[in-house]
């Protein structure tokens, strides 16, 4: 089985609402953004201790090259930047194919 490069992406963010992250996407998407290259998957929940984005990416330079795009978006919009938790992606299930990476 071929090993890929992917990469599964935590960020935490104490002070963001939902809100905030709808218009952050809205504002992601009217910049011509709204599917990123090489993002995977995405998925986005709140709790009493804010906002948790986890995300697969096909590799680290893509989710880096992305966050050229997105930490403009993130400062008009009064986010301070979360610092990430970059893992290599070992197990991946998505419905239709499974592997270990």
């Amino acid at each position: 089985m071929e090993h890929l490069k992917k990469v599964m992406v935590q960020f935490d963010f104490p002070e963001m609402t939902a809100k905030q992250f709808d218009k952050i996407w809205q504002d992601i998407r009217v910049k011509g953004h709204g599917n990123p290259s090489g993002l995977e998957h995405h998925a986005a929940a709140i709790s009493e201790k804010g906002m948790k984005i986890i995300d697969v990416w096909e590799s680290e330079d893509k989710f880096n090259k992305f966050g050229n795009t997105l930490m403009p978006i993130l400062a008009q919009n009064g986010i301070i930047p979360a610092k990430p938790v970059i893992l290599p992606l070992h197990f991946e299930y998505n419905g239709i194919r499974t592997g270990v990476l």
